[in-house]
């Protein structure tokens, strides 16, 4: 597929904004993925080039939150891994079997996890004392990325709570670590939609430069305002998948609410 500069250049502005936001809360493909629709991507396609610049501004703030002393490397080296394994295994089930039963459960849980947000004790900046054991970490690390490569929406949201509610970090370790483990997922991903044949190379650089300096941006940000912006967005971002996922018609909750 071809596009002129004009087009090329709202999806570097829609990317830069998605990596922007998604190094703070997660969420960035509700920007990136609908701008590639909008733009006559077909679905697969445009969920495999998300997956390009998703990783790269991924990446970008992976890195910017390293430099700053916010990543345990080596706690999370496990975890990273089973998110990876996790991921690749997730994409391979999707092949041979419909996700559909996915689209009624996660608005549930995306719901319950800005009710966490805003209901639940307020999370400190600081890390506490974890509730679970590094094991428990690996397994949902690995659960986690199974379903990103499988489904996705929400994945970031998901990540970040457990690690506020069950191991104990603060907003902005969970948010950076968070990140580490996307990351890993995002690059199983892609390496399985890229054997598929369905990444579009072009357009998908384009976006990843951009959503490079979002994340860049994202990740400072999230270290300068702290929590007080971190769960927030957190919040809102959850609602608004939530509110994505249920306008699609063929969503099986929707059909249910409706009637």
């Amino acid at each position: 597929m071809e596009f002129g500069a004009d087009v090329l250049a709202w999806l570097a502005l829609a990317a830069f904004l998605a990596g922007t936001i998604d190094a703070m809360a997660g969420g960035g493909g509700l920007i990136a993925i609908p701008a590639l629709l909008a733009a006559g991507v077909p679905p697969v396609q445009a969920i495999a080039t998300n997956k390009v610049q998703s990783s790269f501004g991924t990446a970008s703030a992976v890195l910017t939150f390293a430099r700053q002393g916010r990543i345990d490397f080596r706690r999370f080296l496990r975890p990273a891994i089973a998110a990876f394994v996790g991921s690749a295994g997730g994409a391979l089930t999707l092949q041979v079997v419909d996700p559909s039963f996915l689209m009624g459960l996660v608005p549930v849980l995306l719901v319950a996890t800005a009710a966490y947000f805003l209901f639940g004790p307020k999370a400190s900046e600081t890390d506490t004392r974890a509730r679970l054991g590094h094991t428990a970490l690996v397994t949902i690390a690995f659960a986690i990325g199974f379903y990103d490569g499988f489904f996705g929406p929400g994945t970031g949201s998901f990540m970040a709570t457990a690690l506020v509610a069950l191991f104990g970090m603060g907003l902005i370790s969970a948010t950076a670590h968070t990140k580490l483990l996307n990351l890993a997922s995002n690059l199983a991903a892609l390496a399985t939609l890229m054997v598929g044949g369905y990444v579009l190379w072009k357009v998908g650089l384009v976006m990843a430069m951009a959503s490079v300096a979002g994340g860049q941006l994202g990740a400072r940000l999230a270290v300068r305002v702290g929590g007080r912006a971190i769960r927030p967005l957190l919040v809102v971002m959850s609602l608004a998948l939530t509110a994505k996922l249920l306008s699609d018609p063929a969503n099986p909750l929707t059909a249910f609410l409706l009637g």
